[in-house]
């Protein structure tokens, strides 16, 4: 079985268009609700439901640790806006496990619970190991595969330095791939969105303390800035991961206020 997504919610545009681009989809990884933050939420429905009354994505890290039901993603996509879109993080069992080799049982299995996410399903994350380095033998073989199977959204955060050149680059251009600007940022060029022009995806893990520090408005304008500035006619993406002490929700909130005035005329 080989779903392949090619809808036109996801189509991607790989220069800047003459139409307004689409709004900046902020949200956090998971949607848990608590402390700062909460009373912007409605009182009533699942967490879900309540935190789609404020943010437009959302990140599914739980997909990383452990496989859902096809019903269970169909039920998140039903509880949401038509507007909404959910990332979804590729099983660790394919990225830290199986190193990308050998995977096409479990990326189909993992396709085939996904992909019924649709149409709200906005990207698909492959978050690689710290120690998984660039070899093209298997990154091509990899990717090849996933392309065979989903024609939508990619977003790749690699964390081995050998994954910031300019032939990688290329690379993740020609499998419409591309890179996450994350932070903190494993090298220098991991704090800018690389590879293809769409999506451009911040995660932000929290900074000095990963998953746990907020950020300030000193930082969160300059992310916005760049976020509505970028040349990408693209989908343009931020989430934040700095949710171990509930700074994710506040963050997001906060970065949600100064692009509304942009997301309004688009």
């Amino acid at each position: 079985m080989k779903p392949v997504l090619s809808t036109s919610s996801t189509k991607r545009k790989t220069a800047k268009s003459p139409d307004a681009p689409p709004p900046v989809r902020v949200g956090c990884a998971g949607w848990s609700l608590s402390g700062r933050g909460l009373q912007m939420f409605e009182p009533v429905g699942t967490h879900l439901e309540r935190y789609a009354t404020q943010f437009s994505a959302a990140e599914i890290n739980s997909s990383f640790h452990r496989p859902h039901k096809p019903e269970t993603y169909a039920r998140w996509a039903r509880s949401v806006p038509d507007d909404f879109r959910f990332s979804v993080k590729i099983p660790k069992v394919i990225t830290h496990e199986q190193r990308l080799v050998n995977a096409a049982d479990t990326l189909s299995v993992f396709l085939s619970q996904a992909l019924h996410l649709l149409p709200k399903l906005g990207c698909l994350l492959v978050q690689l190991p710290p120690k998984l380095h660039y070899e093209e033998q298997v990154a091509s073989p990899f990717f090849d595969m996933l392309r065979a199977q989903y024609d939508g959204p990619v977003a790749l955060e690699p964390r081995h330095p050998s994954w910031f050149t300019g032939d990688v680059n290329s690379f993740l251009v020609s499998h419409r791939v591309a890179r996450v600007a994350a932070d903190p940022a494993p090298v220098p060029e991991a704090a800018v969105p690389g590879g293809y022009a769409s999506p451009v995806y911040y995660r932000l893990h929290g900074s000095p303390r990963v998953y746990y520090s907020s950020y300030d408005t000193n930082f969160l304008e300059r992310v916005c800035g760049e976020l509505q500035h970028t040349e990408s006619g693209g989908e343009r993406w931020c989430i934040f991961d700095n949710t171990a002490s509930g700074a994710a929700v506040p963050d997001a909130l906060e970065l949600m206020r100064m692009v509304r005035p942009q997301n309004a005329h688009t």
